[in-house]
């Protein structure tokens, strides 16, 4: 596939999608250290149904904020939902994932977006457990079943990422929209990862800093979203189909 055309004056355009629930705390700063970063083009923000004012900063900030869209699911429908919505409305080359908290840092945009601008990747996957950016040490269990979904993700998908359950993804737009997400919650990350392994896209993965929170802090995710991350990982990887294996079958 063609690079992703950009230039030093021209840099890359990126659509940023935030899926968001009671993020009051953290909204204004995390969107000002997202519309700061060069390469982005716009921000599609969607707050599933919060109940603690974060869908009225967003709207507030997206009156003066051109780049900035706002949307909002009348129901809490999970993570996964949420960024379906915000997928399907991107509109520049490049589409990346960001959490609605301050764990990760969108000064890690470039390194994400450079393989797909140099034309060398189709996907990007940032990585807690590579490199030497700063860490916050938190959880041993956490890290370790990180470790564990992720060694079984890429035994179910022949590849080799460190860290299947990072926030941090970018995608061609072409492919990410093409890609039906079927998760609602935090099993987004195990069906992305398997889906677009299976499509035969070029995937890459970069060292990302990461400033965990606890969740005294707000923390979401819990044993019960580990426990649906490995039916997704047997449901996606282990025992989904290649893509175009039903249209050999039926030519057969």
């Amino acid at each position: 596939m063609p690079a992703v055309k950009a230039s030093i004056h021209q840099p890359p355009r990126v659509t940023v999608v935030i899926p968001a629930f009671n993020e009051c705390a953290t909204a204004a700063q995390i969107l000002h250290a997202v519309l700061i970063q060069p390469c982005v083009a716009e921000v599609v923000v969607v707050d599933d149904c919060s109940t603690d004012g974060t869908f009225e900063i967003f709207s507030a900030a997206a009156r003066s904020e051109p780049r900035l869209r706002v949307l909002r699911h009348a129901k809490n429908a999970g993570k996964g939902a949420a960024l379906r919505t915000g997928i399907a409305c991107a509109t520049s080359p490049i589409v990346l994932i960001q959490d609605a908290d301050l764990e990760y840092d969108p000064a890690d945009y470039p390194a994400l977006v450079n393989p797909i601008v140099s034309g060398k990747a189709d996907a990007v996957f940032g990585s807690r457990f590579i490199g030497s950016g700063a860490h916050r040490v938190l959880y041993f269990w956490h890290a370790a079943g990180n470790r564990l979904l992720t060694l079984l993700s890429n035994m179910a998908t022949n590849i080799n990422l460190t860290d299947m359950e990072a926030c941090y993804k970018a995608f061609r737009r072409e492919l990410v929209q093409s890609i039906d997400i079927e998760e609602n919650r935090f099993g987004f990350e195990p069906e992305i990862v398997a889906k677009v392994a299976k499509s035969g896209a070029r995937i890459y993965e970069v060292a990302i800093s990461y400033h965990g929170r606890t969740y005294a802090e707000g923390k979401k995710i819990g044993w019960k979203d580990g426990v649906s991350a490995l039916r997704c990982i047997g449901k996606y990887g282990l025992l989904a189909r290649p893509p175009g294996s039903q249209a050999r079958k039926q030519v057969k």
